[in-house]
């Protein structure tokens, strides 16, 4: 892979990208939900991603992703966090990672530019995937719990009648 010089530089500065990332995740208002998750907590799912980034974005398949994710959107929707600022959360990450590629890049050459292009597409294509997945964990939680409220509401109904 072209872009393997950027992995392991990421990997490498996995940590102080955690903690950056943490910094501005907790400072949003976007994000102000995400308070209700234990600090560690996020910050454990952010060096997650950092430090085995080769691995999520070659060794993973789609259904390891999807397990992965869907489970982390269900715990979020567990946890009461708006969809809204948990999707900010994984956009900032995204973000955070992509600035720090811009930044630390600096293609000397045709082929280290490619590497930076193919690396941005592998990690557009993971967090598209991530986003989805996210979203599908959330949303089958919120129609658990939902459906577990209409149906007590119907059998408190049904004591009634």
């Amino acid at each position: 892979m072209l872009a393997g010089r950027l992995v392991r530089l990421i990997e490498k500065h996995s940590e102080e990208l955690s903690r950056e990332l943490s910094e501005k995740v907790w400072s949003s208002p976007r994000c102000s939900d995400l308070h209700k998750v234990p600090p560690d907590e996020l910050r454990a799912r952010t060096r997650e991603i950092y430090q085995n980034l080769n691995n999520w974005l070659m060794d993973k398949t789609e259904y390891e992703i999807e397990q992965r994710y869907t489970e982390l959107g269900a715990r979020r929707a567990e946890q009461g966090v708006a969809y809204s600022h948990f999707l900010w959360a994984i956009t900032a990450t995204r973000a955070h990672v992509m600035n720090f590629i811009q930044r630390e890049g600096l293609s000397d050459s045709a082929i280290e530019l490619r590497g930076e292009l193919e690396l941005t597409h592998l990690l557009d294509q993971f967090f598209d995937r991530a986003l989805y997945f996210t979203a599908l964990g959330y949303e089958r939680e919120r129609a658990r719990v939902g459906g577990a409220q209409t149906r007590r509401k119907e059998d408190k109904q049904k004591t009634y009648l």
